[in-house]
């Protein structure tokens, strides 16, 4: 667990607010010169406390590490309300955040 005392830097660029969909939206780029990755759940967190959110209105996706390390690009979307991240969030990510249940059905039936 010495990792998570490694400093890791939040750079945010791209930064829009998307009042019809209740949210901010931002392109996350993270230097983590010490560390091979830095994990979601951490990155929620840190994006929360940074924008003076709760962590459970806060989603990041399609992190990349660059080629060598040390620094990663994203994406990141902090909702106004839980209300707001369940009604336009994916399902699949709000299962992620354990906000939703994943609905057991077989392959087939899903196509259906």
């Amino acid at each position: 667990m010495a990792d998570r005392e490694q400093p890791v830097t939040l750079r945010t660029r791209k930064f829009i607010r998307n009042p019809l969909l209740g949210r901010k939206q931002m392109v996350v780029d993270v230097l983590h010169p010490s560390r091979p990755n830095v994990s979601k759940d951490e990155l929620r967190s840190k994006l929360a406390e940074l924008y003076k959110s709760s962590k459970d209105t806060v989603s990041v996706f399609g992190f990349r590490t660059q080629y060598g390390g040390g620094k990663s690009t994203g994406f990141a979307l902090i909702y106004d309300s839980g209300e707001a991240m369940k009604k336009f969030e994916p399902h699949y990510r709000l299962v992620r955040y354990g906000q939703a249940t994943k609905v057991e059905k077989a392959s087939r039936q899903q196509r259906e």
